[in-house]
């Protein structure tokens, strides 16, 4: 069964990125003092992810919409990741948003949540 799964994202997910490579969103534009801002506040996150997962697509898609130049951590290309990500994090799972605040760290997982905070944060 488990092979079955490994042919079927094989399959799927390049046609996933493709077609998000496609229909990319339009990045939102903003005045250059103020994209400098959110290029400084972008530098406290992190996101872990996969490549070709639908659910970290969708929050790579949120990004771009909202020109966010986050970094990104693909955990299945990078052990130390992926261990950085359970051990600090509590679970493997992708995505998750490292947020650096003030008062320590905070790991956000669930992309529908990913998105929320970042609009929240970032939306004009």
């Amino acid at each position: 069964m488990k092979w079955i799964m490994r042919i079927i994202r094989a399959i799927v997910g390049p046609i996933l990125l493709l077609l998000d490579a496609v229909f990319a969103p339009k990045a939102l534009v903003r005045a250059p003092e103020a994209q400098a801002e959110v290029d400084a506040a972008t530098q406290t996150l992190k996101l872990y992810q996969f490549l070709a997962c639908p659910f970290c697509v969708r929050v790579r898609r949120g990004m771009k919409r909202l020109a966010l130049p986050i970094e990104t951590r693909d955990t299945k290309r990078n052990e130390e990741w992926r261990e950085e990500l359970l051990r600090e994090g509590g679970s493997p799972k992708v995505p998750c948003l490292r947020i650096e605040e003030a008062d320590g760290v905070r790991w956000l997982y669930e992309s529908k949540a990913i998105n929320e905070y970042l609009e929240s944060r970032f939306a004009v």
